[in-house]
């Protein structure tokens, strides 16, 4: 049978008789499958892939203030051999935050997972705040501790409404009671990173970044000692606002975090930008633009915003990757763009990653970057996991989610095919926010072992009044 257009002509050997119509119709099948790729691709994603997918937990709580089942926002590290990602649970139903914070491990490079829930944290695990949000997890190899970082949260607001903390565990596994980083401050968006290069003379500093949930500025903190105490909060110079940032340690020590900056934390425009420490978190630089108020098309009913996602090759340039309309026609949509760094104050000008051609209707966004600690320059390798939309400014009833990657093996130079992991999601099975429905405010991917693996969030058709959203990960990696 012909290949490109099955069904139409007749395997060889057979005898039949073809009509003129039928004819007709397999000459424009052969000719369609010719068109050119960029052509295809207007129609949307590609088709799934051979993929398995592995569930890694399930929301199993009943507090009457979740969105149940639903676990949503991933933050993922590898050390080693050992994989360990975090994420939030039960998604609050009229507050910003999660039942708990869970966690999977793998200390087999992704062949088998060990998952649970944080303890200590909230009232539905013996702690005693309502809600904990915005979990990344790091780990430092100085003192042989993998850490979560993660707010605490009181609804309604109390005198003591907010709180940064960090757990601890030695094997991914079995955690510890929450260590308060900063109670003072009304913190938001956190993310913490350290320094694992044992050369590096701050090896065993561990650095967290947050900024004021009411005015936006950007505050750091730097532990010393494994996570155990933490240093006051200090700001860059200039006392910037911002919001989104990830922090990242080069082999030297240097400290850059890429970030969303602006003079205006309600109104904006935010540029993306960086600050950087090369003192081991005593004093931290006035931010540098990587790119001037990036424009974003805004995604139908769901919480994309334009955070970006970063990671650092074994020489230390610094990768950045967001979501931007600049160029699609009348930014009808949004591409990831990447741009790239090797000392944090020069960056390359932003380029399109070639997911879909600039004519097609998908939208792009939430990207989830991932690079391989192991190599560098012309030959990093980077995945980069992302959710789209097959067709802009949809609706409730029309807005396809789909979850898809590609990957480099030239420092981002030139990319793969896109390869779909899942989808299409209606977006009605996802929990709602006052921003959007959600999946987090973002996803993560890591390398183990110079292997590639993401982890995210994927929404099942409701079970009856019940959400089924959960964490999964793939069984084989992104390669």
């Amino acid at each position: 049978m012909n290949s490109a257009c099955p069904g139409i002509l007749p395997d060889c050997g057979t005898q039949s008789t073809i009509s003129p119509a039928t004819l007709a119709a397999a000459l424009l099948c052969i000719l369609l499958a010719s068109c050119s790729p960029s052509t295809q691709s207007t129609k949307g994603p590609p088709p799934p892939t051979s993929f398995t997918l592995t569930r890694l937990s399930t929301d199993t709580f009943t507090n009457p203030d979740g969105q149940h089942a639903t676990e949503l926002e991933s933050s993922t590290f590898a050390f080693g051999s050992t994989l360990v990602t975090s994420f939030e649970v039960a998604r609050g139903a009229g507050h910003a935050g999660g039942a708990d914070i869970g966690f999977a491990t793998s200390t087999d490079a992704g062949a088998t997972w060990t998952s649970g829930f944080l303890s200590g944290l909230t009232s539905v695990m013996g702690g005693s705040f309502t809600a904990t949000a915005n979990a990344v997890v790091t780990y430092d190899a100085a003192h042989g501790v993998w850490i979560i970082e993660t707010l605490l949260v009181n609804f309604p607001p109390t005198a003591a409404n907010t709180a940064l903390v960090v757990v601890r565990s030695s094997d991914g596994i079995h955690w510890g009671n929450p260590i308060t980083v900063d109670a003072t401050t009304d913190p938001d968006k956190p993310w913490i990173g350290c320094d694992n290069t044992a050369r590096s003379p701050f090896f065993g500093h561990c650095y967290v970044q947050w900024e004021n949930s009411d005015v936006g500025t950007i505050f750091m903190s730097t532990s010393r000692d494994g996570g155990l105490t933490w240093g006051p909060p200090e700001n860059p110079a200039g006392s910037p606002l911002g919001i989104g940032g990830q922090t990242l340690v080069q082999p030297n020590g240097t400290v850059v975090v890429p970030i969303n900056t602006a003079t205006d934390f309600d109104n904006g425009p935010f540029n993306l930008s960086a600050f950087m420490s090369t003192d081991g978190g005593a004093s931290w630089t006035a931010p540098v633009t990587i790119s001037p108020d990036p424009p974003y098309h805004a995604s139908f009913d769901f919480r994309a915003g334009a955070n970006p996602s970063a990671g650092a090759d074994s020489a230390g340039s610094v990768y950045v990757v967001w979501a931007d309309c600049r160029f699609r026609a009348g930014c009808s949509s949004n591409d990831l763009v990447i741009s790239t760094s090797a000392d944090g104050l020069t960056w390359t000008s932003p380029a399109r990653i070639p997911i879909d051609a600039v004519t097609s209707t998908v939208d792009h966004f939430k990207p989830g970057l991932a690079v391989d600690p192991a190599t560098s320059g012309s030959t990093a390798h980077l995945t980069l996991t992302f959710y789209s939309y097959t067709q802009a400014d949809c609706t409730d009833s029309t807005c396809q989610l789909n979850l898809g990657f590609v990957s480099s093996q030239d420092g981002g130079n030139t990319w793969s095919s896109a390869q779909t992991l899942a989808g299409p999601m209606s977006i009605t099975w996802l929990p709602e926010t006052a921003l959007g429905r959600d999946v987090g405010d973002y996803m993560s991917a890591s390398y183990v072992n110079g292997r590639a693996f993401g982890v995210f969030a994927i929404a099942n058709p409701n079970n009856g009044a019940e959400l089924d959203q959960a964490i999964y990960t793939t069984t084989q990696p992104l390669d």
